[in-house]
C-alpha cells in the first residue's frame, strides 16, 4: 500500500464514481430485481459477506460501497478492508449490515467493480514486484475502458504504480503519426515550441536508434522507446546518457520487465495492467437474511 492510499490523501472523490455508480445501477435493476423483490420482503434485515477467492490486492472498496449506500442509506458496513491490502483467498473484503433487498439489488453491480478494479491493482503490484531493486517506475496507459480510465488509474497507484497522462490535455507525446503528419521529429518539435508554455516537457516516440538520436538532436525533453528489443533498448540508454528521461512502451510482460528494467530505463509503460487485467475472485454470500 502506497503512503497516500494508508493515509487518504489519494482516495477516490464520490464526484469520480458517483454517476458511474448509477449507471451501472440502472443497466443491471432495470425495472426492478423481480426474483428479489417477490421472494423478500421489504422489511427484512441482512447480513452479507465479501470475500476472496484468491490471493488478491484490494481496490475499489469505496465504489463497492458507494453501490449498496446509493440503494439504500441505512446499509452499514461492520468491517471493510483498505484500498491496497493484501486478502488471501477466503479472507474477508467487506460485510454489509442493512435492508436485505438493498444487498441482493447492489451484490452483482459491487462485486463488477471490485473484481476489474483488484485485477488491475493486483496485476500492477505484481509488475511493480518484478521491477523492485531497479530504477524504473511502472506506469499505465490511455488503454482503459472507456468511461471508466479514472477509476482504473486510480486502481494503478493502489498495485504501486504511476499514472501517465489521463487524457491527452495532460502532457505532450509526439508519436509516430505526428512525426509523419510533420514530415519529420525536428518540424514537429519546432511547431510545438512556438506554441506551448515553455514549462510543458516534450515527450518523442523512437522507434529505432536514429530516431532515438534525431530526438536527442531536436531537444527532445523525454524519448519513448516504442517496441524495441531489449538489446536495442540498452543501446539507446547508453546513447542517451542519462541526458533525458527514458520511457519503454509496446511488448511488456511479466517474462521480460525485469530484464527491460535493468537497462537502466526511468519508466516503463504497461498497457495491460488496465486492458488485459483479469477480473479477480471475489464472491459475496448472505450469512444472515432471516431477521
Amino acid at each position: 500500500m502506497t503512503d497516500a492510499i494508508r493515509d487518504g490523501s489519494d482516495r477516490l472523490p464520490p464526484l469520480f464514481y458517483d454517476e458511474v455508480v448509477r449507471r451501472a445501477l440502472e443497466e443491471d435493476l432495470g425495472t426492478g430485481d423481480v426474483t428479489t423483490d417477490i421472494l423478500v420482503p421489504p422489511e427484512r434485515q441482512g447480513r452479507a459477506r465479501v470475500y476472496a477467492k484468491e490471493y488478491l490486492v484490494v481496490a475499489g472498496i469505496e465504489v463497492a460501497s458507494c453501490v449498496f449506500t446509493c440503494l439504500s442509506p441505512a446499509v452499514f458496513f461492520p468491517w471493510r478492508a483498505c484500498d491496497g491490502d493484501r486478502v488471501e483467498a477466503g479472507g474477508t473484503i467487506m460485510e454489509m449490515c442493512g435492508p436485505l433487498r438493498a444487498l441482493l439489488h447492489a451484490e452483482r453491480v459491487a462485486l463488477n467493480f471490485l473484481q476489474h478494479l483488484s485485477g488491475v491493482a493486483t496485476m500492477t503490484r505484481r509488475f511493480v514486484e518484478a521491477v523492485s531493486g531497479t530504477r524504473a517506475r511502472i506506469v499505465d496507459t490511455r488503454k482503459t475502458l472507456p468511461g471508466l480510465r479514472r477509476l482504473e488509474k486510480y486502481a494503478v497507484r493502489v498495485g504501486g504504480g504511476s499514472n501517465h497522462r489521463g487524457s491527452l490535455s495532460e502532457g505532450v507525446l509526439v508519436k509516430e503519426n505526428h512525426i509523419a503528419a510533420c514530415g519529420g521529429i525536428r518540424p514537429a518539435l519546432e511547431a510545438l515550441r512556438r506554441r506551448i508554455p515553455h514549462l510543458v516537457r516534450i515527450e518523442v516516440e523512437a522507434r529505432s536508434i536514429p530516431e532515438v538520436g534525431e530526438a536527442l538532436e531536436a531537444g527532445a525533453d523525454a524519448i519513448l522507446l516504442d517496441n524495441m528489443a531489449v538489446s536495442e533498448i540498452a543501446e539507446a540508454v547508453a546513447l542517451i546518457g542519462g541526458r533525458v528521461p527514458v520511457e519503454v512502451s509496446g511488448g511488456v510482460h511479466l517474462a521480460n520487465v525485469r530484464e527491460i528494467a535493468e537497462t537502466g530505463v526511468d519508466f516503463i509503460s504497461v498497457g495491460r495492467v488496465t486492458h488485459s487485467a483479469p477480473a479477480v475472485d471475489i464472491s459475496m454470500c448472505v450469512e444472515d437474511g432471516s431477521s
